[in-house]
């Protein structure tokens, strides 16, 4: 035990920590993330990467995050701006792992200093008035300010920032004590519980960090209270008994997507600290029949925000489709389940999210992130929720899919490691018995289909390399130095040897294109290639008065050719035979029409560029793009929101494109 003298304004504070020298754990994973600061990325992702840096994340103006913990003013309720700074700085924590700049660390400890600042005699930090606590997101801003002040004493060990965590969360206890606040019942009423249901995860590992049994016992209160009766339920939340007994996540509870995953990373925690195999079992359950019955082809789910039995509706021009929380939450999920149980589908599953559903919704500079995501018609960008914050949920969230990349993409285990992603860059792994190794790989992937891994361990050393064989790569070639290894689809490919210096792999995966036909039955097909689903744009094809039917061969494969043209911008882009069957007694003909990324389709980010991913069969070529799509979205708005201006707190205009480039790594 230590105490810690505080200073909140000009208030004293002492709070009293029991810190461990290791973190407490019942449950070990499968698979370790990679250690921070040893993937670097070069081409498609580590673009992506930069900009999302370098024109989102590490030039966030934190006083305008800050400024609702000062205030706490009348307008905060019933509104969640106390989750702004904890996804923002969750965010940042993963983007200062992947560059650890004297820049990037200065601009995180300001954040947390400011933040600190802000707390109250009695612990509390959040952006409600004190008789409005526990009220409509306030146990949901909690959770997000916890996560933010664990990232960062993970990041620094800064005994301060777990006090502060610590206060935050014994506040909790005091307002609401378990058996005599369900805090499962505060919040919104139509979510039933499920945002303050959320706060599991961080009080799990606020447990871990300290040891202090009291976190343990108010997370399994927490969970035993999902089997009670309350104000908002008579049967109660119930979402590991649902998830046990395989009920469809639409018809568990409130069908809010966001939040109830949130609360199911919570319970992959509690499995962590406890061991106790229904929190892990009820997670993958959930985790599979959300995959079965929501995941849309590009590797999200969602319409109004809720689970809307997605994969079966997918084709259809949906209202609000696919919230970008959604989407970052889902690869959260599917994080831990990679993590816990050494399963390949879960990085297939994150493979996909990340060219797709993810990468579409950031818009091309990475200074913005849509709040809906389309299979047809215009991309938009969010509109400010709270314009005094510059801030939506999903421009705060975004960021943290795609930053949370570097961790899974080379993972070890005990007798070695796994490469997951495959992109260009270089990783180091340190061994169990200390020793390093390093990875380059040189690829093109997802553009081409050969990665060439070059596998120098400081020594030579016997270890096991898990290589992941994407389910849908059915004909995959795999060497080592020349020597062939067999390798499964939807497995690891494992290779245990004596490795040296030199040692080269090279993996060719199947890159034919799938006509991957509508889940409902209706005559419809996408086309996925690898992990990237293709799309028509406005741009690339021309209105013409005839019905197109995709070409495909009797196994379902199409022909692509690279096209000889693209816009500037588009990454992808291949010429797809289609056929033309006229009435009468014309014969069939065959045209070409070009189809690129889903990621490219569409980013002009306006109702000037169109596109379309499902194709109906046939495919009416003189108005093939549903238009004006963005009235759906935003109903309630008289103009289709643009990429919105941000500003300085002093009311300087700050432009994405005039932002420093971070500093090169130190790390």
């Amino acid at each position: 035990m230590i105490s810690m003298h505080l200073k909140n304004g000009c208030v004293p504070i002492v709070a009293t920590v029991l810190l461990l020298a290791r973190p407490l754990s019942a449950a070990n994973d499968k698979l370790t993330p990679a250690a921070s600061g040893s993937v670097h990325f070069e081409g498609w992702v580590g673009e992506k990467i930069e900009l999302s840096l370098r024109n989102r994340v590490m030039v966030q103006d934190v006083d305008r995050l800050v400024k609702p913990f000062r205030d706490r003013v009348e307008e905060n309720i019933n509104h969640w701006r106390g989750e702004y700074w904890g996804k923002w700085f969750t965010s940042a924590a993963l983007g200062y792992g992947y560059e650890p700049t004297a820049q990037n660390g200065a601009l995180l400890d300001r954040a947390v200093k400011e933040l600190i600042s802000t707390q109250t005699a009695d612990g509390y930090i959040g952006t409600y008035k004190a008789d409005k606590h526990l009220g409509i997101w306030d146990v949901w801003g909690r959770k997000y300010t916890l996560l933010g002040l664990i990232a960062d004493y993970d990041r620094t060990g800064d005994k301060q920032t777990l006090a502060a965590a610590v206060r935050v969360a014994d506040h909790l206890l005091r307002e609401a004590p378990p058996g005599q606040v369900n805090v499962t019942e505060t919040g919104a009423d139509v979510l039933k519980g499920l945002a303050p249901s959320s706060i599991l995860e961080p009080v799990v590992l606020l447990y871990v960090r300290t040891g202090d049994r009291k976190y343990l016992e108010f997370a399994s209160n927490i969970v035993a209270s999902w089997d009670r009766p309350n104000r908002l339920l008579p049967l109660g939340l119930r979402l590991e008994e649902q998830a046990m007994r395989g009920v469809p996540p639409r018809q568990i509870a409130a069908p809010k997507a966001y939040e109830m995953m949130s609360c199911f990373e919570g319970l992959c925690e509690l499995y962590r600290a406890t061991g106790e195999t229904r929190h892990l079992d009820s997670a993958i359950k959930f985790a599979h029949s959300v995959r079965e019955t929501e995941i849309m082809v590009h590797g999200s789910g969602s319409n109004h925000e809720l689970w809307a039995d997605g994969t079966r509706l997918q084709t259809e021009l949906l209202e609000q489709p696919v919230e970008t929380c959604v989407t970052v939450t889902w690869m959260k999920l599917c994080h831990q389940l990679l993590r816990l149980t050494g399963d390949s589908t879960w990085a297939d599953q994150m493979e996909l999210s990340l060219y797709n559903a993810l990468a579409s919704a950031m818009t091309p500079n990475g200074e913005w992130w849509a709040y809906f995501s389309p299979l047809h018609g215009q991309r938009v960008p969010s509109h400010f929720q709270h314009k005094d914050c510059q801030m939506s949920c999903c421009a705060a969230n975004g960021p943290r899919g795609l930053l949370l990349t570097p961790s899974w993409a080379v993972m070890g285990r005990a007798d070695g490691l796994v490469v997951n992603l495959y992109a260009p860059g270089r990783m180091t792994h340190r061994l169990a018995d200390g020793s390093t190794v390093r990875l380059v790989q040189q690829t093109d992937y997802p553009a081409g289909d050969t990665i060439t891994l070059q596998v120098t361990p400081e020594k030579t050393k016997r270890f096991a390399l898990g290589l992941r064989i994407p389910a849908w790569s059915r004909q995959s070639e795999l060497k080592v130095n020349g020597s062939v290894i067999p390798c499964t689809p939807g497995r690891y490919a494992e290779i245990v040897r004596e490795w040296a210096p030199g040692d080269q792999v090279v993996l060719k995966l199947d890159l034919r294109a799938r006509a991957v036909p509508a889940p409902s039955g209706a005559p419809q097909f996408a086309v996925q290639r690898g992990p990237v689903v293709l799309a028509l744009d406005d741009r690339l094809i021309k209105s013409q008065d005839v019905a197109a039917w995709l070409v495909t061969d009797p196994e379902g494969f199409v022909t692509l050719k690279p096209s000889a043209s693209k816009p500037e911008g588009v990454w992808l882009a291949f010429d797809v035979a289609f056929e033309v069957r006229p009435t009468h007694f014309f014969k069939h003909h065959q045209i070409t029409l070009t189809m690129c990324d889903l990621a490219s389709a569409g980013n002009g980010w306006s109702g000037a560029n169109l596109f379309r991913t499902w194709l109906s069969q046939p495919l009416f070529l003189r108005s093939p793009f549903p238009a004006e799509t963005w009235r759906l979205m935003c109903p309630d708005m008289p103009e289709c929101p643009t990429i919105p201006k941000v500003t300085a707190t002093d009311g300087r205009e700050w432009s994405p494109s005039k932002a420093a480039k971070p500093a090169a790594s130190g790390g």
